[in-house]
């Protein structure tokens, strides 16, 4: 039998790049991360982290292309959002033109560039090369889309329950701690999606989802 490689391309809400199986319903990229062996060697390129859809106009390519961008996947929206990746401008520009207007309300000044919004973000990404930058908030101040950390894990805050994220799907429900937590999705992301900003997310964090959010194609 041959064993397929899983190649490192999977991110998790902490925004680690990891091997693990399964695509997710996203894509996103943060520049050349790998190398001509197709060897993840760093964590970012550029500042401008986006999430992109899956399939776009019918285009292909090979996954981690030499000297091009290195392909990344997540199990959905709200876990790229914590990792500190923003909607991009081209494949999903109706959510980025969403994201955008939600950003300029919580922030003033009319509408962003994507490098302004990408500056921030860098700055709230990281608060070293590999160290995520994370934050004590109240829990119920905290709008439906984000991400806490709880004892080492990622927990999606959803409909009133905490969704423990796994590569392939929430596999755990649960109330949440009172109090103050530490959050996962950076402060700037936050507020966005406080102001209006509905992330898409995995239907195994519950059957309201689907009811709740437009899918835009087959999740």
């Amino acid at each position: 039998m041959i064993r397929r490689e899983r190649r490192q391309n999977r991110v998790t809400p902490f925004g680690d790049i990891v091997a693990t199986a399964g695509r997710g319903l996203f894509m996103g990229n943060r520049g050349v991360l790998h190398d001509a062996h197709r060897r993840v060697v760093r964590l970012s390129q550029v500042r401008r982290w986006i999430t992109c859809r899956l399939e776009f106009r019918g285009r292909r390519r090979p996954i981690m292309t030499p000297g091009s961008y290195t392909e990344l996947f997540f199990l959905d929206e709200a876990a790229a959002l914590a990792a500190g990746h923003r909607p991009c401008a081209e494949c999903r520009h109706a959510d980025y033109t969403r994201f955008r207007d939600a950003w300029a309300v919580v922030h003033g000044g009319g509408r962003p560039t994507a490098d302004a919004m990408d500056a921030t973000l860098h700055a709230e990404r990281l608060t070293a090369p590999r160290t995520k930058r994370t934050y004590l908030a109240r829990l119920s101040a905290l709008p439906d889309g984000a991400y806490v950390d709880i004892d080492g894990a990622a927990w999606l805050v959803w409909a009133g329950a905490l969704h423990r994220w796994s590569a392939a799907g929430y596999v755990q429900r649960r109330r949440g701690p009172r109090g103050v937590v530490i959050v996962l999705t950076p402060p700037s992301t936050v507020a966005v999606i406080a102001a209006g900003y509905r992330p898409h997310v995995h239907s195994s964090a519950g059957a309201e989802i689907q009811k709740s959010h437009h899918v835009e194609w087959p999740p």
